[in-house]
């Protein structure tokens, strides 16, 4: 079975596992995490077509011949080599938090949110950011980096 991951198609051995487990095992892409395994927290979450997708619950084999996304499929290079990290990971990167379990699903859902809505309200931001849950109750810090997200993107365009 085949999977596009990041722009590249995969051959993978596992299409009845878990999209999380397939990331992180076969692909050794663990920027995912695994968190409670029944789409709650929202720390597996992954861009499946765009879409803001919980890994942990969707079978690899669903996923078959859709454009997925993950953390380290965010960040682009340039002809020179140098990384270029996607506003959203910078801004996360500006802001720090403790145990930073949560960060990879809380950065894939702002991913997804800004190029729906590219200049979110406040209330759409905090909407978003509820969606996932944080253990250390970084939620405050969490909604200042999306809104410093949306600053850097305006930045850079």
């Amino acid at each position: 079975m085949k999977l596009q991951v990041n722009g590249r198609l995969h051959e993978v051995r596992h299409g009845d596992e878990a999209l999380v487990w397939v990331l992180r095992d076969e692909l050794g892409l663990t920027g995912t995490h695994y968190g409670c395994g029944i789409g709650m927290c929202g720390s597996c979450t992954v861009l499946v077509n765009g879409e803001a997708t919980r890994s942990c619950q969707m079978p690899a084999r669903a996923a078959q011949g859709q454009a997925i996304t993950t953390l380290e499929g965010l960040a682009t290079r340039s002809s020179g080599g140098e990384v270029r990290l996607h506003p959203v990971q910078q801004a996360f990167l500006e802001s720090p938090l403790q145990c930073l379990w949560c960060i990879p699903g809380h950065v894939m859902t702002a991913v997804a949110l800004l190029d729906a809505v590219p200049r979110p309200s406040t209330e759409q931001i905090e909407a978003h950011a509820n969606r996932n849950l944080c253990r250390c109750g970084g939620y405050n810090t969490i909604r200042k980096a999306v809104a410093r997200a949306v600053e850097l993107t305006r930045e850079e365009a």
